[in-house]
């Protein structure tokens, strides 16, 4: 078992509070990402995990132990950092077993560690070679290398493919997916890449502000965002914001109103609103139809055209919006800017906000 749960954590750095009351359950073998944009908390929130820093108040349990106290060379977690932090005058052998050496164990359990290691990680053929001898992706298998011979509880990885380029990037977290696969491990990723968050995670927590605004399966933070950041962030492009009135509401829809006379009828529970007021449709720039259709469709004009092979990005003004519109469609598609555009909607993929930003409940 190898379970982490925070209660009421907070951490202070003096007077500046950095983060305010996680609640958050690690389970067993669950591969957990924590995403949100740059100074959200989620590196010190690792930093904890590992006890590299110290919680100020709440608590935290590894496996039901109380670890607030515990050493982080006692919990039983390896930690791999954003940068390699290889030794330049050690080989990769060497750099794999040093944290082995230091514990004194016998040469022979040290070497069984690392060729098991090497060998999950397709390096073998590099334990002589000195890191300036290494690729990136290479010097980053290293680094993982030198948690997997600690045979931990726990892996931690905070940013590991930032120093990548993009092929590396895409190369890496395909490995590390067969590497969590292979090992059976609890694992811990802070990233803030929400496609790395999409393609790797068992279940994503997303941080802002030193809080945590949700935590869900990336399908359902994807379909089902509960407040306007998530809803932001998660996806790729990110979603689409349009000013909105409600207009009719009842328990399973609610119809809005768009500046220049459109109507949308979302499948969401918008209770908790009255008639007239003012709200936020979202839809993502993968749902729209270029040409229109749907049950709905809106107009504008083109303003940037992006061509990116199998896909086409095209951004547009909408008249009565202050947001510009993005719209995914085709790589085939002849859209230019200066170009007229009418997209059309589907209902069923439209989500709702009011006016604090909460997500009203979707119904699909």
């Amino acid at each position: 078992m190898s379970t982490i749960v925070l209660k009421d954590v907070c951490k202070s750095f003096g007077d500046l509070e950095v983060l305010h009351h996680i609640d958050l359950d690690i389970r067993d073998h669950e591969f957990t990402v924590f995403v949100g944009p740059s100074g959200c908390g989620k590196s010190t929130l690792l930093r904890l995990i590992c006890g590299l820093d110290e919680i100020t108040s709440g608590e935290m349990t590894i496996d039901g132990e109380r670890v607030n106290d515990v050493p982080p060379a006692k919990r039983g977690i390896a930690m791999v950092f954003q940068s390699y932090a290889l030794y330049p005058h050690m080989t990769v052998a060497q750099n794999m077993g040093y944290a082995l050496r230091l514990a004194k164990y016998p040469a022979d359990e040290i070497r069984r560690r690392v060729d098991a290691a090497a060998g999950i990680l397709k390096i073998r053929d590099y334990l002589d070679r000195k890191p300036r001898a290494l690729s990136g992706g290479q010097r980053q298998r290293v680094a993982i290398g030198r948690a997997i011979v600690r045979e931990p509880r726990v892996f931690l990885f905070d940013e590991p493919l930032s120093n990548l380029d993009a092929a590396l990037r895409v190369e890496m977290r395909v490995e590390i997916a067969k590497l969590r696969a292979d090992l059976n491990a609890t694992m811990v990723y802070v990233t803030h890449d929400q496609t790395e968050a999409m393609t790797m995670a068992d279940r994503i927590v997303v941080l802002r502000d030193g809080r945590v605004e949700q935590v869900g399966s990336p399908l359902e933070i994807y379909h089902h965002p509960e407040n306007r950041f998530v809803a932001g962030f998660i996806g790729s492009p990110k979603m689409n914001f349009l000013d909105a009135t409600l207009t009719e509401i009842n328990g399973t829809r609610a119809v809005v109103s768009l500046p220049g006379g459109a109507s949308v009828t979302v499948p969401a529970n918008a209770g908790s609103a009255s008639t007239g007021a003012k709200v936020v449709l979202g839809v993502r720039p993968e749902h729209l139809i270029e040409g229109g259709g749907g049950d709905s469709e809106i107009t504008g004009r083109v303003i940037v055209v992006e061509h990116l092979g199998g896909d086409t990005l095209a951004h547009m003004e909408v008249d009565g919006q202050e947001n510009r519109i993005m719209v995914r469609t085709t790589g085939d598609s002849r859209v230019k800017a200066g170009d007229p555009l009418r997209v059309g909607m589907e209902s069923v993929v439209c989500h709702l906000f009011d006016d604090g930003e909460r997500a009203f409940p979707r119904l699909v």
